[in-house]
């Protein structure tokens, strides 16, 4: 089974989402697919049908949830290593074409939020990133072309 590396916020927050859908969304759908049954004929009731479904789906999704759960590794700020880019630390970078500095924090993809600069562990700049440390320069081939950034800094969030 594949580790999912989560901050313990983010654990949390997958944990209650778990928790939503299984005290609260099973429960809505188990009404749904009653009141379905009680409109009469199930054979051709596309009310039944689309609640099924609905609950064939939640079913999934919890699933999903409760193996990420089992799978996940907690990362906490002192278990993190400062001296490289790693899961949990944030890069402070410059564009060595531009000379913009900007940075990212490196988390697990089920965490990552692009809009708070947040960047997934599979995505191609996190992964140019991983491992590297303080001064190195990376290169990230993307589809505009080649992008070249310098590490200036590796810190918590």
């Amino acid at each position: 089974m594949e580790r999912i590396y989560l901050t313990k916020e983010g654990y949390e927050k997958l944990f209650q989402e778990l928790e939503y859908l299984k005290k609260v969304k099973r429960k809505e759908l188990s009404k749904r697919i009653e009141e379905a049954r009680s409109l009469g004929d199930i054979s051709e009731n596309a009310e039944y049908d689309s609640a099924k479904e609905a609950q064939l789906n939640l079913e999934k999704k919890i699933r999903e949830l409760e193996t990420k759960l089992s799978s996940a590794v907690i990362i906490s700020p002192e278990d993190v290593n400062l001296e490289k880019a790693s899961v949990g630390t944030k890069v402070l970078l410059k564009d060595l074409d531009t000379g913009e500095e900007f940075f990212y924090i490196i988390l697990s993809d089920e965490e990552a939020d692009f809009e708070r600069n947040e960047i997934g562990i599979s995505s191609p700049v996190a992964c140019a990133l991983l491992g590297k440390k303080k001064e190195d320069v990376v290169e990230i081939k993307v589809p505009r072309g080649i992008l070249r950034y310098k590490i200036l800094d590796i810190s918590l969030p």
